[in-house]
């Protein structure tokens, strides 16, 4: 466990102070975040996997409602519904259902994994679990969200005994279907794929963001321009310098050097969700499938959120607004990661 938490307490720390010199305002709520999530933590591991891995059909179906329910007293901000006013906090319930989904697919795998997982039908219904909250997470909408949760369930079925022939036609109606999903997309979302291919379109518009993004990153040099001293980010030429381009906030403040350091700790934590992953790899039993599936869903979707938030940094990934975990500031996120790296 020391693999996981030592990494994670590393990123909060160097978030932390990257928060500080840039919305200091905003230091005392990503403490009490960080206290909630370190409860969390205590509250799941206590509980156990079992439990949950148990219980993952009724997790599920109450996340589905949650996430119905946010198009209905979900606080409206920029458009998108994503987020349910309880308080004290405001919960997200997509990112913490990214846990019970993917507790969910894991389970319902390892249990189809000694019968019949390459029967048509297993996948089938497989692929309805995962449509259900994809399709209403698109809808609020949020679709960086969803695709982490295509990653989590197709990072799954890789692994698992589904006959590579269904992936195979699934990847051809995907690409038939593209069309389509790219007309069900809102206009600002088609505006910022456009703008990834080439942001000069719209310089003042979509591509702003990630113009200045690149302009931060770059900015900050070798060593960077010291704590507090980014210019960029203080004069608020980055919008959104503490979630969705955090990292192009601290890599101005701390530099190349900083930036890479924190490369490394995320390797170092990629490092760590692998050996867990081989250590369940070749185990038969239930409970230790469902181990191996939830580790492989986990990591996927982690590496999958750390190399899109810092390519859409630097300019080579399209901004979704993934968040960068454990960098980023927001407490639905943090919480629930937390609970995450809890089941590992």
């Amino acid at each position: 466990m020391l693999g996981f938490l030592v990494p994670t307490f590393l990123l909060f720390a160097i978030s932390g102070f990257s928060l500080f010199g840039i919305r200091s305002d905003l230091l005392i709520n990503h403490l009490i975040f960080f206290a909630f999530a370190v409860g969390a933590f205590v509250a799941v591991r206590k509980t156990g996997f079992r439990l949950i891995m148990d219980h993952s059909k009724l997790f599920y179906l109450i996340f589905i409602l949650l996430l119905a329910v946010t198009f209905i007293i979900g606080l409206d901000a920029k458009g998108s519904k994503r987020w349910i006013d309880i308080g004290f906090f405001n919960l997200q319930p997509s990112e913490f259902f990214k846990i019970f989904f993917t507790m969910t697919i894991a389970t319902y795998f390892a249990h189809y994994d000694r019968i019949a997982s390459e029967e048509p039908i297993v996948y089938l219904r497989a692929l309805g679990l995962l449509f259900v909250p994809a399709i209403i997470i698109l809808r609020q909408p949020d679709l960086g969200t969803t695709l982490v949760y295509f990653v989590i369930f197709f990072s799954i079925v890789l692994v698992s005994r589904v006959s590579r022939r269904l992936l195979l036609y699934t990847l051809g109606l995907s690409l038939a279907a593209a069309p389509l999903l790219w007309l069900s997309l809102k206009q600002y979302q088609q505006n910022r794929l456009i703008s990834f291919i080439d942001p000069s379109v719209d310089s003042l518009g979509s591509g702003y963001n990630v113009l200045q993004a690149v302009i931060t990153t770059g900015s900050g040099q070798f060593l960077g321009k010291g704590l507090g001293f980014g210019t960029q980010t203080k004069l608020f030429f980055l919008p959104e310098n503490h979630t969705d381009f955090a990292f192009s906030s601290l890599v101005e403040q701390f530099g190349f050097m900083g930036g890479f350091i924190v490369l490394l700790i995320y390797a170092a934590f990629m490092i760590a969700v692998i050996r867990r992953i081989f250590s369940y790899m070749d185990k038969t039993d239930e409970l230790n499938r469902t181990h191996f599936f939830y580790s492989v869903g986990f990591g996927a979707a982690f590496l999958f959120q750390v190399l899109v938030n810092i390519g859409m940094n630097m300019g080579v990934m399209p901004v979704t607004g993934i968040t960068l975990p454990f960098v980023s500031y927001g407490g639905s996120s943090l919480v629930s990661l937390f609970m995450a790296i809890a089941l590992l």
